[in-house]
């Protein structure tokens, strides 16, 4: 079984979904990248060598760990730890929907025109969408690409629109070989 998992891919690509439906199966505890990225959630970053101390104080706490979200640049210094690597890819037609979705669930009208969180998501959507055909100077398909290039671990891509089950059932495969 592996032990330390790594699944990441562009925002709105399941790698959150994924690391919590697989925590929930396995005896691995999830850490959210997000959740040490940002001091305050989606306004606030840490700075690079705070976020990686903190992920780092937890990892060393369990011998079993899923680390979801892209840790690319940051958490460089965790490369060789991991014993799987997951990268999800979706289309970004259909990526885009499910952030656009996400953002309303979340936080309702006050991302509609006119609303108080408009600009953000906005922003956030703007972003996003970058991810396929941007260079190596954003979070893109192109920087996750060369980053997985200097991976040294089984890397087990899914690519396309699947389902959690399949996602879940693609990964227990490759966690259990």
């Amino acid at each position: 079984m592996k032990n330390r998992i790594h699944i990441f891919g562009a925002s709105g690509s399941g790698a959150s979904t994924l690391g919590q439906e697989l925590s929930s199966r396995l005896p691995h505890i999830n850490f959210d990248g997000d959740d040490y990225y940002w001091r305050e959630k989606f306004s606030e970053p840490r700075e690079p060598v705070e976020r990686l101390q903190l992920l780092t104080s937890d990892l060393s706490q369990h011998r079993q760990w899923i680390v979801s979200g892209a840790v690319c640049g940051w958490g460089d210094a965790l490369k060789s730890d991991f014993e799987l690597v997951i990268f999800l890819y979706v289309p970004s037609d259909i990526r885009l929907q499910r952030l656009k979705d996400r953002e309303i669930f979340r936080y309702g009208e006050k991302v509609l025109l006119g609303g108080s969180l408009y600009e953000q998501s906005r922003a956030f959507l703007d972003w996003s969408a970058l991810y396929d055909n941007g260079g190596l100077d954003i979070r893109s398909k192109e920087l996750h690409e060369n980053w997985i290039s200097s991976l040294t671990c089984p890397i087990l891509r899914i690519e396309g629109d699947t389902s959690i089950s399949e996602r879940v059932s693609l990964a227990l495969e490759h966690i259990n070989s």
